[in-house]
């Protein structure tokens, strides 16, 4: 499987699909006295959700504006494969654009993502989903003009999946990020871990890291255009420059990036516990505008269901690296990801999990009932965990772990905590959402009598002139008054910036 790099030579082809794509729906707009619409429907990760920032960024510079699903002349499925459910999702939803499509001679149906690395999926998508017309994987993202400008006109279904990994820097391609403060930033592709349960290496490919020096000018950008806070992506950002040509590591990286000045917040995800180093854990005590929460996925705390899922550490080292953090950072958080139910697993390696839950303590925690995805090494194990026995150990990891989550909580009540503004809480206006620096997320209030430069900015005081909006993307001061299960309460002191 190939590796190759995309320039801005090789995307000649798709400036032109480009140019010819605008003139399209400038004309289609023309004939339906109306904007063009596109919609897109993301699943899964913060990559997919990285990906379809650039294909939004490419509608858009083709002269489409986002609609409702109703409206979409253009709608793009961005699909996942890690959970099953997911797929239930998707295959769902394209059921009900069959009588869209007859009712509309323009629409657009495309679907890509990781699911349609599945020869499976495809097939399904020929066979029972034959309006659909454009198909393709995620390391082709940059080939979406292409593919449009070569559907459009023609009645056959096209699918183009590649067997080549693609690295496209980001600077090449156009984006419209989902927020006005916080940028997603990949740093790396793909994965060569081969988790026995996960699907990914087969649809995002071999790890391929993006050039140091690129990454760095547009981290440098995006704090000149006044984004708050960045989140370095990859699969395992650990792994990010280990191959050949490569002379800088994820802490060579993750150190520049704090270094620039403007960002008040530098995050990442995901961490591999094979590969986390100690100066990863130095770089996070040190730099003030460092996250202090760390995604660590344990999956399992036994060292034969680690051996069996192939996950390439034991409960000892991964121990040794969470309390390592834990030492560093005792205001810090972490986070962590736990199969349930993993072929083979028996009721002692089950308390070995609940035992690593009890030596961490995680601040929170993403569970999971085993599924089976197929095309993985785990899938077809004969020692399947009945569902009934899954299901009561599944119980009892929630009420564990959720009592560790709302302890963190309960502890940061009487602290002023400094939380990065997200915006207005969706559940009242007069309220404000964001998150501390330990990832704790926290809903707060503005007292009456809070002024800025001697202004009212309460958003309750319709007289002010300031919505709760314009603090989006603000650092402030939080005393942390109350604590609920899965959130804190607090009352904004003062502002840091801004």
């Amino acid at each position: 499987m190939a590796i190759v790099n995309i320039n801005k030579n090789d995307l000649a082809n798709v400036d032109f699909a480009k140019k010819s794509l605008r003139s399209h729906f400038s004309s289609l707009s023309s004939d339906l006295n109306r904007p063009v619409y596109y919609h897109i429907h993301t699943y899964g990760c913060q990559l997919n959700e990285s990906d379809s920032e650039k294909m939004i960024g490419t509608l858009e510079e083709v002269g489409l504006q986002e609609g409702t699903e109703e409206q979409a002349d253009v709608i793009v499925f961005n699909t996942c494969a890690i959970r099953e459910n997911a797929e239930d999702r998707l295959f769902g939803n394209l059921g009900v654009f069959k009588a869209r499509k007859r009712e509309n001679k323009n629409l657009l149906i495309i679907v890509c993502g990781c699911m349609m690395k599945l020869q499976e999926n495809v097939d399904r998508i020929k066979k029972s989903f034959p309006y659909v017309d454009i198909v393709f994987d995620p390391q082709q993202i940059h080939n979406l003009p292409l593919f449009m400008f070569d559907k459009i006109g023609r009645k056959k279904q096209l699918i183009d999946i590649t067997e080549e990994d693609y690295i496209v820097e980001d600077n090449l391609l156009p984006v419209k990020r989902a927020r006005k403060f916080r940028a997603l930033v990949p740093i790396m592709y793909g994965c060569n871990n081969f988790c026995t349960y996960c699907i990914v290496p087969y649809t995002r490919g071999r790890e391929r890291s993006r050039d140091f020096n690129q990454i760095i000018d547009e981290l440098k950008e995006l704090a000149s255009n006044g984004y708050k806070e960045v989140m370095l992506l990859g699969q395992n950002v650990n792994s990010y420059g280990k191959g050949e040509g490569y002379d800088k590591s994820f802490a060579d990286l993750l150190r520049a990036a704090a270094e620039i000045e403007g960002f008040s917040r530098v995050r990442f995800m995901t961490s591999h516990p094979r590969d986390l180093s100690d100066e990863v854990i130095d770089i996070m005590a040190t730099y003030k505008n460092m996250e202090t929460h760390l995604h660590l996925p344990v999956q399992s705390g036994s060292d034969n269901i680690l051996k069996a899922m192939n996950r390439h550490y034991t409960r000892d080292q991964y121990l040794r690296t969470a309390l390592k953090f834990r030492e560093r950072l005792p205001e810090g958080s972490i986070s962590t990801d736990i199969i349930v139910g993993f072929p083979g697993e028996t009721e002692q390696d089950f308390l070995d999990t609940l035992d690593i839950v009890n030596q961490v303590k995680y601040d929170s925690a993403f569970t999971f009932q085993y599924s089976k995805r197929p095309g993985t090494k785990a899938a077809v194990c004969p020692n399947q965990v009945p569902q009934d026995v899954v299901t009561e150990r599944f119980g009892r990891l929630l009420e564990l772990q959720n009592d560790y989550v709302f302890k963190s909580n309960q502890a940061k009540v009487g602290k002023t905590e400094e939380v990065l503004i997200e915006g207005e809480s969706s559940t009242a206006k007069d309220i404000l959402t964001g998150r501390t620096r330990s990832n704790h997320l926290v809903n707060f209030t503005i007292p009456e009598d809070f002024t800025i430069n001697g202004k009212l900015v309460s958003p309750s005081n319709s007289d002010s002139g300031v919505c709760a909006d314009s603090f989006e993307g603000k650092l402030c001061n939080v005393k942390i008054t109350h604590s609920r299960p899965f959130s804190i309460d607090g009352v904004m002191e003062s502002i840091i910036d801004g």
